[in-house]
């Protein structure tokens, strides 16, 4: 078996070129907005935290910036903690609600279907994270179609 002749990464080793940018720092013209839309269950995968902050990152490059719960996507909005409220049971385990309320408090707007709340997840909406306007679910559709007739970035999640 041939010898190992390179030294073992050590912490602060960089492993990619984490500073070259390909494409051009797009940031919002007046106006533009983005809708990311939210199916999936909190905790069944990496793809709610992610696009959480991708709605951040959107917020933060001038996009009046809107998320939309619905379906499962209702679980990433629900207060949560153990053994109480807002308590955090393990590392990490706060991260949604963190990042909902971080991005609710740099002005994002963030709305949840009340069907899918009760009717699905037997919730009501005092179970939300302040701040999350609950909506009819004949305002889902009408949400997506009002930011598509603004010419809105719009990004859909699903998982299943």
């Amino acid at each position: 078996m041939p010898a190992v002749t390179k030294a073992a990464h050590t912490p602060g080793d960089f492993l990619v070129d984490y500073e070259e940018k390909v494409f051009e720092d797009v940031k919002a013209q007046p106006g533009e907005k983005a809708l990311v839309t939210f199916h999936t269950v909190a905790f069944e995968g990496s793809i709610g935290f992610v696009n959480l902050l991708q709605a951040t990152r959107l917020k933060r490059k001038g996009f009046e910036t809107s998320i939309l719960l619905y379906g499962p996507g209702v679980t990433l909005g629900v207060q949560r903690g153990f053994p109480t409220l807002g308590d955090e049971a393990f590392p990490g385990h706060q991260n949604f609600n963190k990042q909902i309320v971080k991005f609710m408090e740099e002005g994002g707007k963030v709305y949840a279907c009340r069907f899918a709340l009760q009717a699905l997840y037997g919730h009501g909406e005092p179970s939300l994270i302040p701040g999350i306007r609950p909506i009819n679910p004949l305002d889902v559709l009408d949400l997506v179609l009002l930011h598509r007739r603004d010419n809105a970035f719009i990004l859909d999640t699903w998982t299943l």
